[in-house]
């Protein structure tokens, strides 16, 4: 099983490491043995392997088959409107059932490639994707990440993390904390009940699946009480998870706890994860 530091690590590290090996049995400086392992494995498109000119990208093709979340959207959460409502405005579903978390962010509605990246990431070990969904995901949490103090990715329950060897939204939030630096507290939060897979679960199924399933040990409560939290996991479908969790921070005393995903499921949409 690997921790959140050592995969990420894997991650940054494969393509470096097969380059300095090129370098070094070639007798070649880093930069030529960069170029070398380039010629003999070109970077290509993580979703389409289509050739590109980097490592961990995706073609213009992809690129334009994702669809970016921006302004405007609901500054609660972060659902994208059709037109501008003006400053502050609210969907009619934050304002119907306002949200226990303050507010969220998504880099990407969860369709088409973005689906494939993360059912990549999340199912099929490509954690090379990490940097390209930390990016994005950092990107779209700047307003989340300037003021906060701490950012805590969704724990896993530790058999579920036995099993998948590492936990993608603790990858994700090392990215969006060394890019925007935060710290990053990945012990902080705890799952401490085994849950069904959220899978296939109807809205209400899934919030009493994930009832009481999280909380912050009384020796980790420093790093949260008072604190501005940013909640990070890698898809926002009904909400009932990260409110789970955003139940648990707040009981331990965070001051705010924000939700940042690198994708979302729009309104409506079908939850297929």
């Amino acid at each position: 099983m690997r921790t959140g530091d050592e995969a990420e690590e894997g991650e940054r590290g494969g393509r470096r490491g097969l380059a300095r090996l090129f370098a070094r049995s070639c007798g070649l400086g880093a930069a030529a043995g960069r170029r070398l392992l380039d010629l003999v494995l070109p970077p290509v498109c993580m979703a389409c392997k289509t050739p590109v000119a980097t490592p961990h990208g995706l073609c213009a093709a992809c690129w334009s088959r994702l669809r970016p979340i921006e302004r405007p959207y609901c500054e609660r959460l972060g659902i994208p409107f059709g037109y501008d409502l003006g400053p502050g405005a609210l969907s009619a579903e934050a304002i119907a059932m306002p949200p226990v978390f303050d507010r969220a962010r998504a880099a990407v509605l969860f369709e088409d490639v973005a689906r494939e990246i993360v059912h990549g990431l999340k199912y099929h070990d490509r954690t090379e994707f990490v940097r390209l969904v930390g990016g994005m995901t950092a990107r779209a949490g700047r307003e989340l990440t300037v003021d906060a103090d701490v950012v805590v990715p969704l724990p896993l329950h530790r058999l579920r993390l036995w099993r998948r060897r590492f936990n993608q939204a603790a990858l994700i939030a090392h990215e969006v904390g060394r890019l925007a630096g935060v710290p990053v507290e990945v012990a902080a939060l705890g799952r401490i009940r085994a849950t069904r897979p959220q899978v296939g679960l109807s809205e209400r199924e899934r919030a009493e699946n994930v009832r009481g399933a999280f909380r912050v040990a009384a020796g980790r409560r420093g790093a949260i009480e008072g604190k501005r939290v940013v909640l990070v996991d890698d898809v926002l479908t009904t909400g009932a998870t990260v409110s789970a969790a955003t139940r648990a921070l707040k009981r331990a005393g965070a001051a705010r706890v924000d939700v940042l995903t690198f994708a979302r499921v729009a309104p409506g949409g079908p939850i297929t994860i």
